[in-house]
């Protein structure tokens, strides 16, 4: 007896409904792993030793090429670039990838690793401009950085001045001594830039807070006088000391008499070996020839530097000498000045002048042409 057509309807739509639940189970079991394989994936720490490793995110990147990269030094596999686009869109990083260098470490996430790139959390370089560098020195230290853009090999001192709205304005004294931290490819130009305005707001600011012991009668006058008194401190303490001499003599009408605006103003000249004759040249720098300030800075002052410079030490001091130390002795007439002269400078050099003469053969000094005395 034949099976009527509404029988063998029947069974056959039981059979399919049976494969489909099947397929079903199958699905759901798929997708059970699946869901747990992502997981597993997106909170396992990536194959990182102890060592930190370096990964640029390039302009221009997708995530699927940041991902072939990745892949390219082991630290994932190219197989995996569906979960890392589910894991993007799940933490809504798939447009938010910001460029720049990013430190990998021990125990970082493909989850924390993309959340790292949304923020922005790039590797950030210092730059640390010394007190008491000149701008050449500020300059030549620059060149040499890595990781930023260099502009201004070609530049002249005078272009890179333009270029930061300081047209005309000698470039001297006028980038503030600190640490700058920066991300790869800023420019040269900016790390200036960032320096200058700090100079600027820090010399604005001390400058409202100038006290009436101060001989300088503006800001610039203040740099001036600040980066002398940063040349000729080797004791922090002393800063306050040092710039109420300047200020006393200033009042005064007496030169300044430094050696360091002399030396600045010999330039390529100097040969480290400071001499009678480089005291009597006349230059635009020259303390002992010259009365009052040089006409621009000689160095960039640090913060110490500009406060001594506006806010100096009280007292009737009017020299000092170095003891060799790097400390000063401090005097307030010219006799006791020349005995600590003959003390602390002339001393020392008979001191080696007499370990030269029971040593090897050699040079003894410069003779008369010496600086060494007042």
């Amino acid at each position: 007896m034949t099976e009527s057509p509404s029988a063998t309807w029947h069974r056959a739509h039981g059979w399919i409904g049976k494969v489909l639940l099947v397929l079903l189970l199958l699905t759901a079991v798929a997708a059970a792993f699946a869901w747990r394989d992502y997981q597993h994936f997106a909170s396992t720490p990536l194959p990182i030793g102890n060592d930190e490793v370096i990964f640029e995110v390039k302009k221009g990147d997708s995530l699927r090429t940041v991902v072939r990269r990745l892949a390219r030094m082991g630290l994932t596999e190219n197989w995996r670039q569906p979960w890392w686009q589910a894991l993007a869109v799940e933490t809504d990083v798939i447009r938010r990838l910001q460029v720049g260098e990013y430190a990998l470490g021990h125990g970082v996430t493909p989850r924390s690793l993309l959340d790292k790139f949304a923020r922005g959390r790039v590797v950030q370089h210092q730059f640390t401009i010394i007190e008491g560098w000149t701008f050449g020195q500020l300059r030549r230290a620059l060149a040499d950085v890595e990781g930023i853009t260099h502009t201004l090999a070609d530049q002249s001192d005078e272009m890179i001045m333009a270029a930061l709205d300081a047209e005309g304005q000698h470039p001297e004294g006028w980038f503030l001594p600190e640490t700058y931290a920066f991300t790869r490819g800023v420019t040269d130009l900016a790390l200036l830039k960032r320096a200058h305005l700090a100079m600027k707001a820090e010399l604005q600011a001390a400058w409202a807070k100038r006290s009436e012991a101060t001989a300088v009668e503006t800001p610039y006058q203040a740099l001036i006088l600040a980066s002398i008194i940063e040349k000729e401190t080797g004791k922090a303490s002393e800063r306050p000391e040092i710039a109420g001499v300047f200020s006393r003599r200033l009042r005064l009408g007496m030169r300044l008499q430094t050696d360091p605006t002399v030396i600045y103003g010999l330039g390529s000249a100097f040969d480290g070996n400071l001499r009678r004759r480089d005291l009597q040249a006349d230059t635009p720098y020259n303390t002992y020839t010259r009365e009052g300030l040089p006409p621009t800075p000689i160095a960039l002052p640090g913060r110490d530097s500009i406060a001594a410079a506006i806010s100096p030490a009280d007292g009737r001091t009017l020299y000092f000498v170095s003891r060799g130390d790097g400390s000063h002795q401090f005097s307030e007439n010219y006799r006791d000045h020349v005995n600590a002269v003959r003390r602390y400078q002339l001393g020392a050099r008979r001191q080696v002048l007499q370990a030269e003469s029971t040593g090897p053969a050699g040079d003894a000094g410069a003779g008369d042409d010496d600086a060494s005395t007042p």
